[in-house]
């Protein structure tokens, strides 16, 4: 690897410059969190009743006695035989928050169009224990643009990350935020798909300030080096069934 090789001054005053502008970003970043916080919100007038482990349960039960919640789209259609390795990603590095979240007035829940017969193995073969429900049978995944029938795929007018006609595939990830009042009234505030993602990877962290960064060569995004964590080794790269 290839790389300019300057004195230990040279590199310094380098340095600095870029700190500057690392501290740029971290002002930037707080005024958008801020911003991102200050959003009006909107009431969820539909209801909406998920499968869970211990029988139906409702989207104002999956804040169990919290106020916020925070809910994983996670990729796994009715007809796919394991769940997405971007989102699954996402999800080991969600398991280390999960207790300072619940203690933080804060609860996380994963939603999923398939039925819990396949999310339920993959859940434990994954060693993931947090709160998975199923959505089939609902509108929930389609109201809030992570599914998509057929014929929106075909025709190209699929509306996702807030714009229509983009490329989709049947299932998309993201993540939304509820937030629940002392009536019981609750209120979505916020989503965010695609790239918006990337914050809750704290792999991407560690990997960007290395000098080969993500290394991401092929498709210029995760599938090309991350597998679901027990098939490190395999060639298994597809998050849909085949």
């Amino acid at each position: 690897m290839q790389h300019q090789t300057v004195s230990r001054e040279e590199w310094i005053a380098a340095r600095k410059e870029l700190l500057r502008k690392e501290k740029e970003f971290t002002r930037l970043r707080d005024q958008l969190s801020a911003e991102r916080r200050a959003l009006p919100w909107v009431k969820v007038e539909k209801s909406y009743v998920f499968d869970g482990p211990n029988g139906k349960e409702s989207l104002g039960d999956l804040f169990a006695g919290r106020s916020q919640l925070v809910v994983k789209h996670f990729m796994f259609g009715p007809d796919w035989t394991e769940g997405c390795v971007g989102c699954s990603f996402e999800l080991d590095h969600t398991m280390g928050a999960l207790m300072h979240l619940e203690h933080h007035d804060v609860s996380y829940a994963v939603v999923s169009r398939a039925p819990l017969e396949k999310t339920e193995p993959f859940r434990r073969r994954m060693g993931w224990h947090v709160k998975w429900v199923s959505s089939y049978g609902s509108d929930f995944n389609f109201d809030f643009h992570v599914s998509f029938t057929p014929e929106q795929i075909t025709s190209g007018n699929a509306y996702y990350n807030y714009q229509a006609g983009t490329r989709v595939m049947d299932e998309m990830s993201g993540r939304s935020v509820f937030y629940k009042d002392e009536s019981g009234q609750i209120f979505h505030t916020y989503s965010s798909f695609a790239r918006g993602g990337e914050m809750f990877l704290g792999s991407y962290a560690f990997l960007d300030i290395t000098p080969k960064g993500r290394d991401e060569t092929v498709n210029g995004n995760l599938t090309d080096w991350v597998r679901h964590h027990d098939r490190y080794g395999t060639h298994a790269l597809s998050c849909h069934a085949d």
